[in-house]
């Protein structure tokens, strides 16, 4: 397996196996007040991003079992079962599932549709959070302007070292958005090997962070 995809494939599983350790505070989260720290809001940005997405995959999880399971108390002739397994009991009560009728008026299969689109779009941020890290190439805590240049560079955007803290954010910011956007993880894993190609890898400090942010 290459590292590409296996960063890939280890941010899918840390999610749904629900890999937590008891990992210290990471970088981000020690350095995020400070509002030079480029690697910081970067990050940050991106872990809101993540939350919104386990909101969104949570439910529709939730849903998709509870329809399977009323499905299965009617007697009518065997129905698909759903294909996944989930890892983690799911309190249906504090999930809501009275909700799941109107949220999905078609039922089973749109709450099918809409867990494989949460979980796509989850897996996009947690590999977008994965690039953030590895970015990161000593483990400091922040971006170098050696390590903005290569970040910016991957992408195929310019790099302008004099510009400010605030205007470097902005321009990492909105190209997640607008490639998370397009659903272009394909472009994402361009541009990690591109860094992969540079040295930079995804090291034990990194794990530990994505461990604690899939949790």
């Amino acid at each position: 397996m290459t590292p590409r995809i296996a960063i890939t494939v280890y941010a899918i599983l840390a999610f749904l196996c629900g890999a937590m350790g008891a990992a210290a505070p990471s970088h981000a989260a020690r350095l995020a007040v400070e509002p030079d720290n480029v690697f910081a809001s970067f990050t940050a940005h991106i872990r809101r991003q993540i939350q919104i997405d386990k909101a969104g995959f949570a439910q529709a999880q939730t849903c998709t079992e509870w329809f399977y399971r009323q499905q299965r108390k009617k007697p009518a002739p065997p129905v698909l079962g759903v294909s996944f397994h989930p890892a983690r009991a799911v309190d249906h009560g504090s999930a809501q599932t009275s909700d799941c009728p109107s949220r999905y008026p078609g039922r089973l299969d749109a709450a099918r549709e809409d867990f494989n689109r949460t979980q796509s779009a989850l897996s996009f941020s947690l590999t977008f959070y994965e690039f953030a890290l590895v970015g990161d190439g000593n483990d400091d805590g922040r971006y170098s302007q050696r390590e903005l240049q290569d970040i910016l560079e991957s992408f195929g955007l310019s790099f302008h070292p004099g510009d400010a803290s605030a205007t470097q954010v902005a321009v990492l910011t909105a190209h997640f958005d607008a490639v998370r956007k397009t659903g272009g993880l394909d472009i994402l894993m361009t541009s990690m090997g591109l860094l992969y190609d540079k040295g930079y890898r995804f090291t034990a400090p990194d794990r530990a962070d994505l461990n604690r942010i899939s949790g």
